[in-house]
């Protein structure tokens, strides 16, 4: 056989491992700890240039990229940390969140119109042991959930390490692949581009989705002479959710919505319309943002969305952006697109 097909076959058998890998992590819900591995790695491949024009020794360097590449995994671990604990405190204890939405919802009542008063249980007493008995009706479910978010947690620490690991080979080791492992190499750097390009987006939607939330919270409102509880909570959950595609925007909104109703229907109705608004221009907007970053109509990625949706469920949601830009990244290098 002769080297060009050789090297053609090998090129073709790097194609189907990746997607094969790629397969296996959403089939088997390893989403979490591939982003993770991901990020650190992209993080330390743009913090560790600098510090390698400073330091000239090899030792010195490598020492200087597994530093790094620690406090990396540090910081993203303490912002995990950081981001429970928010969650378990006063200010923004989910527990705590759901008291008051009950709360809310009971004093809400009287505003409600008649056809949907009788679906609303009659006190925040109700509302709980509505929950309650819920949560009895469904413990293995609920069991399932917490296991799958502790699995979860252990993904992104485990994913952290490896893409620390990988980055402190890929950076202090002279290349020297064979075939395969060049070609599969060359699937990595591009699957890292496009997640780079797409993840630094999503930061930017999130926080896009932030600031026109806290814009509607803390101007808008109070020049209308109403000031809602749970302001800073409902900006963080924007922010956080935001990270996640489509259903995050579903999740701050439905809490922004049910807090309105502590003021009035009117209130609430008002912050409904607004949020469909500017979510649906934003739905679009980050489409573009993203498409950006990746050459991309929005179309695409809405179709691309859709497609892994169907497919994979949430975790295809999230995927696509980055799975999308991958492949499209894959077909450029051929001038096929």
């Amino acid at each position: 056989m002769s080297e060009n097909n050789k090297l053609h076959l090998t090129t073709i058998a790097s194609y189907l491992l990746a997607a094969g890998a790629l397969f296996i992590v959403l089939h088997k819900g390893l989403l979490a700890a591939l982003f993770s591995g991901l990020l650190v790695y992209s993080l330390v491949h743009v913090m560790a240039p600098p510090l390698s024009r400073n330091i000239s020794d090899h030792r010195a360097r490598m020492i200087a990229v597994i530093l790094l590449g620690g406090l990396i995994v540090l910081v993203l671990s303490l912002a995990i940390w950081g981001g429970v604990s928010f969650f378990l405190s006063d200010a923004g204890n989910l527990g705590v969140l759901m008291k008051k939405l009950a709360d809310i919802i009971e004093t809400s009542r009287d505003q409600m119109p008649a056809w949907l008063r009788q679906y609303i249980p009659t006190s925040a007493d109700a509302i709980r042991e509505m929950i309650t008995t819920w949560l009895r009706a469904h413990a293995s479910e609920a069991q399932f959930i917490g296991q799958q978010a502790g699995r979860t947690i252990a993904h992104l620490l485990i994913g952290m390490a490896i893409g620390a690991m990988a980055a402190l080979y890929d950076t202090t080791t002279p290349p020297n692949y064979k075939p395969l492992a060049s070609a599969l190499h060359a699937r990595v750097v591009n699957l890292h581009s496009a997640f780079r390009q797409i993840v630094f987006a999503q930061v930017r939607i999130a926080g896009l989705n932030a600031l026109f939330t806290a814009a509607y919270l803390v101007i808008v409102l109070p020049l209308a002479g109403i000031r809602l509880p749970l302001t800073k909570s409902m900006i963080a959950i924007t922010f956080f959710a935001g990270l996640l595609p489509v259903v995050g925007n579903l999740i701050s909104n439905s809490v922004i919505v049910i807090v309105s109703l502590s003021h009035s229907l009117s209130i609430a109705i008002a912050s409904l319309v607004f949020l469909i608004v500017i979510h649906k221009l934003e739905y679009f907007l980050n489409a573009r943002i993203i498409g950006a970053h990746i050459n991309a109509k929005a179309w695409e990625l809405l179709a691309a969305m859709l497609t892994m949706e169907t497919i994979f469920g949430l975790p295809g949601v999230v995927a696509a952006p980055v799975f999308y830009a991958y492949v499209k990244k894959e077909l450029a290098d051929y001038d096929l697109v």
